[in-house]
């Protein structure tokens, strides 16, 4: 065996299954939203890889086993949508369920649909479980609550009957949810930050999709608000990375 080979096959191997096209500036900025979530997740001697499956590149079914977990990223497509793509996601992940592969998702669930509330824009503070509060490193002095970037205006809207919620907030009644120990799903982006979220604001107001004031709104709660990063950064690693 070559020198290196067997450390190599040893690394810990996760992917992300990347549901948005990355925009020049994200690209240029950040290395895409690929680097955003390894920037966020990964550590030294593990293996990332991702696959860009809103353009249809999914992982091969022989090659499933070889991940530890998957992390599947926000869209601008409704999670309820028809299109091809999303069809084939939403069987991989099945497929994922059954092997109970580790599942880090933005949105999965037993229905969603558009808030009725409207979009969801900023900083938003939401009230965790004592499940959730496990996940953290100290979970006996985790905080009950926790800011959060939010961009989104579909909302789950039933859950499976085996899954758990973990948070809700205000405005949303699934926050986070968990089902068994294996997928764990999130309406707001721990991975963003500040520059993120304001270069993603502009962008759905030069579409139409939002108005000013969503704009001068959402800045203004990151102007007074810091997302809690450092601890969603603990939280999520806790979860995709743990053996149980």
């Amino acid at each position: 065996m070559p020198s290196g080979q067997g450390e190599a096959m040893e690394k810990r191997r996760f992917a992300v299954l990347l549901c948005a096209e990355d925009s020049d500036y994200v690209t240029k900025r950040y290395g895409g939203y690929f680097g955003v979530f390894v920037g966020l997740l990964g550590e030294e001697g593990e293996a990332w890889d991702v696959f860009r499956v809103c353009q249809g590149e999914f992982p091969a079914d022989d090659d499933l086993s070889r991940y530890d977990g998957f992390v599947i990223t926000g869209s601008c497509c409704d999670a309820h949508g028809e299109d091809a793509w999303i069809r084939r996601l939403v069987s991989l992940l099945q497929r994922l369920d059954a092997m109970r592969k580790k599942i880090l998702a933005r949105a999965m669930g037993g229905k969603t649909g558009r808030s009725a509330k409207g979009w969801d824009l900023g900083v938003t503070t939401i009230n965790l479980s004592s499940k959730a509060s496990e996940l953290l490193l100290s979970p006996l002095n985790a905080p009950p609550a926790l800011r959060i970037i939010q961009c989104h205006r579909d909302e789950v809207k039933e859950l499976p009957e085996r899954a758990e919620i973990m948070a809700r907030s205000e405005k949303t009644g699934v926050e986070m949810f968990r089902c068994g120990d294996h997928i764990m799903g999130m309406q707001g982006h721990p991975e963003y930050n500040r520059d993120i979220l304001h270069h993603l604001l502009d962008r759905l107001l030069q579409r139409g999709l939002i108005q000013s004031w969503h704009v001068e709104a959402a800045k203004a709660s990151v102007g007074t608000q810091q997302p809690d990063q450092e601890a969603w950064k603990r939280l999520c690693k806790g979860f995709l990375k743990s053996t149980s």
